[in-house]
């Protein structure tokens, strides 16, 4: 039961990752089709974080009233409605309409997920749990990619997802008794029914350096996934077919260096493999904004980015019920959520208004600027 419910958890990671990537993939094409300037995907991308933030502060109540179970199917639901709905879209309007429960769904399930399994389950399955993550991530753009190879258009691409996220919305229904079962065998490892506030729990010492390094790596993954298609396409002169194929190494990258940090992550500490991470990071960004080198460089250049952006992520979720206590983890990981897609709103936008009226090329070096922040952070 306690392996059984495991792979449910992951399989929900999945579905949470599939529609991440699928975005900046399908932009190069769609925005030609909409007949909207190229920097308009950050509208969007905005508007689904921002429906992400609500929920991620939410999160807390949400999960105490209505347990994690009932969140996790209901914002996975919410998904596969969404991008239902941006496969049938044909105008900028009807697209940012369906981006809002996009986003609430996302938020939701992030937070509620992640706490709970930073409570009942070990540090390493932490790790594998951001990899099912970026399993999903990776392999939406292939499947966005082969939409668009073969012709049936991006909107199939949106579809194809949205018929995965409803199976596995079909799955976590029918595994509503294990659910039970693990609630009732961690019964001792239960939080508190009572929980703090939100003003309450940023007085916490630490709470705030570490929301700053949440904004700051997360504002780096989100403007890298949505925009490298993109940049592929307009400073390297690759086929948009071949560049969202391109940009899924990144999230490959993501995946691998997850996978492999399930067996060190307790050797090595969370603190060490944050900062190991972030320092690959840059080193990938300058690949990418080298002007030599071809395409081969730009794809070591995403494969690094990834592998860099692996262990960000859980270790520093896995490292919060004991640096904050478990009481407090809950909502303390839904303020990071929150903090996290705070960066994914604002900068990618910015990104885009550089790539608009200056060059795309230039606004790369953001993406070290903020990686170096977060390391002196």
């Amino acid at each position: 039961m306690y392996s059984f419910l495991l792979i449910i958890i992951y399989m929900a990671f999945i579905s949470l990752g599939l529609p991440d990537s699928l975005l900046g993939s399908s932009w190069p094409v769609m925005y030609k089709q909409l007949d909207v300037p190229l920097s308009y995907v950050g509208i969007i991308a905005m508007i689904i974080a921002g429906g992400t933030i609500v929920s991620s502060l939410m999160s807390d109540r949400l999960t105490r009233r209505l347990g994690t179970w009932l969140v996790t199917t209901a914002s996975v639901m919410m998904t596969a409605a969404a991008l239902f709905g941006f496969s049938i879209s044909d105008s900028l309007i009807f697209l940012c309409l369906w981006a809002v429960p996009y986003g609430l769904g996302a938020g939701a399930v992030d937070a509620a997920l992640n706490n709970y399994v930073a409570l009942h389950y070990t540090s390493r399955h932490m790790s594998w749990l951001h990899c099912f993550w970026g399993v999903g991530a990776t392999i939406g753009p292939y499947i966005m990619g082969y939409s668009l190879i073969s012709g049936v258009g991006w909107g199939a691409g949106y579809r194809s997802v949205a018929g995965i996220q409803i199976i596995i919305t079909a799955i976590l229904i029918l595994s509503h008794p294990f659910w039970k079962r693990k609630s009732i065998v961690n019964k001792n490892d239960e939080v508190p029914t009572a929980g703090l506030g939100l003003k309450q729990a940023l007085k916490i010492k630490g709470v705030k350096y570490i929301l700053i390094v949440f904004f700051g790596y997360c504002a780096l993954e989100s403007t890298t996934g949505l925009w490298a298609s993109s940049y592929l396409v307009n400073h390297h002169v690759i086929e948009a077919e071949t560049a969202a194929g391109f940009a899924s190494q990144f999230f490959l990258g993501i995946t691998f260096g997850r996978f492999l940090g399930g067996f060190i992550a307790d050797k090595v500490g969370d603190k060490l493999l944050i900062r190991y991470g972030i320092i690959s990071i840059m080193i990938g960004v300058v690949f990418i904004a080298l002007p030599f080198g071809g395409n081969n460089l730009a794809l070591l250049g995403l494969v690094t980015i990834g592998l860099g952006c692996a262990p960000v992520y859980p270790s520093i979720i896995h490292s919060t019920p004991s640096n904050f206590g478990k009481e407090n983890s809950q909502v303390i990981i839904g303020i990071q959520m929150a903090s996290a897609y705070i960066g994914s709103t604002f900068v990618p936008p910015l990104f885009g208004l550089i790539a608009d009226y200056i060059n795309i090329g230039v606004s790369v070096f953001f993406n070290v600027l903020r990686g170096s922040y977060a390391l002196n952070v």
